[in-house]
């Protein structure tokens, strides 16, 4: 690969790391290889290790969580880089810092680091990167973007870092950190053709995360998930830390506005992790993410804090999260008609969603669905249709294959009244048009896809031309 003009924006950057084969894109049997990136990060002169790191891995939450500590971690004073997937509507919500991107002269000169290794690769590596040796191949998008992510970090000079596992955990491209802790959200059926198609077998696969001698700290778990993660930590000497036996949570309060909560410290063996006036009497808590979800997401991310860092007031400072948002995850997009846009793809996650939605702006609303087809859209159409007036199908974008008539299918069997429109931009016009019509609340949802076309759209465009999109 010839080396091609120097980067002058970040936009460049991600146009060129784009053009090698994208896995979150195309469906591969290719097993996925540590080694490989390993062999990329030697070559880099070990950016993973330039600042201290904190992993999170899970199959609903990980995106929240991983915001929220580095969001703390940013306000307590230390620079924090924040490795999340997918973005949404900018490549750099992946690779950047806690509170705003890096400069494009991060990205640019992080990038031409990232070209002369990719260019070096195969030479020093060819059982990996050679494409006329065995198994070797080109390294693909998601190694590239976490590489990028750490080599970015180096040359900002961060003190701390937050990586959020892509897919699965054990292979997957960020697990060659070394954490000082890490942190494992809710476990669900996800990715099976990749990761297993058991709770326990995903599980496995997500507590690769965890490593000798360093502390775990985990979500609620269904208790094949919890046998897993237990008997792991343990054969590698890892500290575990079960939320559900560290505190109770009660008087959980949604708003369009965020999640409030009262929690207390539970009696036990971990209770010496919270500081003493936390231990003394029931506290109250808010975060501006809505959902019953968020107020464990934060708790999670407080017990992880509190267990590397014990002497910073870390709910002190989760007051002064005020702006803090996520794109995609119950995101109030717009106010008049509400428009929520949420990424959910998964039952449990979708389950989650629409209890929010329907707490919030009640039943026979109007829903805007679209998944890719390796998703489960039967269960999800079983969960949603009941609860929805007016239901608009649509393929989720271009980025993933879809399939529209399975998406009917699952609807009409589940009893939904519902409407087709392949063209998204129409589908999400229409939806946008009946919801202002009617009065009505509209939840899109089905695929961080789907949402990122949708959130492009309510940004960007007038509402309520029921004619965009067919012109």
């Amino acid at each position: 690969m010839a080396y091609g003009s120097p980067f002058t924006s970040s936009e460049q950057v991600f146009l060129w790391i784009e053009s090698f084969t994208n896995y979150e894109k195309i469906p591969s049997s290719r097993p996925f290889r540590l080694d490989r990136m390993e062999a990329m990060a030697e070559l880099a002169g070990h950016p993973e290790k330039c600042a201290p790191v904190i992993h999170v891995a899970g199959s609903k939450g990980k995106g929240s969580v991983s915001t929220i500590i580095a969001s703390l971690l940013q306000r307590s004073g230390l620079s924090t880089g924040r490795y999340l997937s997918p973005h949404v509507s900018d490549y750099r919500e992946r690779i950047g810092l806690a509170d705003r991107f890096f400069e494009e002269d991060i990205y640019c000169a992080a990038g031409e680091e990232l070209r002369q290794i990719v260019e070096k690769a195969p030479v020093a590596y060819p059982q990996f990167f050679d494409p006329t040796r065995g198994n070797g191949e080109a390294p693909t998008f998601f190694e590239l973007c976490t590489l990028l992510f750490f080599l970015c970090c180096r040359r900002a000079q961060v003190d701390i870092m937050v990586v959020e596992v892509g897919m699965g955990g054990r292979l997957d491209a960020t697990n060659i950190v070394n954490p000082l802790v890490s942190v494992i959200t809710p476990i669900e059926l996800e990715h099976t053709a990749y990761l297993g198609n058991t709770i326990a077998a995903i599980a496995g696969e997500k507590a690769g995360i965890i490593k000798k001698g360093k502390p775990v700290v985990l979500a609620p778990q269904q208790a094949e998930a919890l046998s897993v993660f237990q008997s792991i930590a343990q054969e590698r000497q890892a500290p575990l830390y079960y939320l559900p036996d560290m505190v109770e949570v009660k008087e959980i309060h949604i708003s369009p506005r965020g999640t409030q909560w009262t929690w207390k410290v539970k009696e036990g063996e971990t209770s010496h992790l919270w500081p003493e006036n936390l231990r003394a009497h029931p506290q109250n808590l808010s975060i501006p993410l809505i959902g019953e979800i968020q107020a464990w997401n934060t708790l999670q991310a407080l017990a992880a804090l509190y267990r590397i860092f014990p002497d910073t007031e870390w709910t002190a400072l989760l007051s002064e999260l005020s702006s803090l948002s996520l794109p995609a995850r119950f995101e109030r997009i717009h106010e008049d008609p509400e428009v929520i846009l949420d990424g959910a793809h998964t039952p449990r996650s979708i389950k989650l969603c629409l209890t929010t939605f329907c707490t919030l702006y009640g039943e026979g609303n109007i829903l805007l669905f679209g998944c890719a087809a390796d998703k489960d859209v039967e269960s999800m159409a079983n969960i949603l249709a009941p609860h929805f007036r007016e239901i608009i199908l649509t393929r989720p974008g271009n980025f993933k294959k879809s399939d529209l008539p399975r998406m009917e299918e699952a609807f009409r069997k589940s009893g939904g009244s519902f409407k087709t429109l392949e063209e998204t931009d129409a589908a999400i016009n229409l939806a946008i048009h009946k919801a202002h019509e009617k009065g009505k609340a509209l939840l899109v949802c089905g695929s961080f896809y789907l949402a990122a076309e949708a959130r492009r759209y309510f940004l960007g465009a007038p509402l309520g031309d029921p004619d965009k999109g067919k012109r």
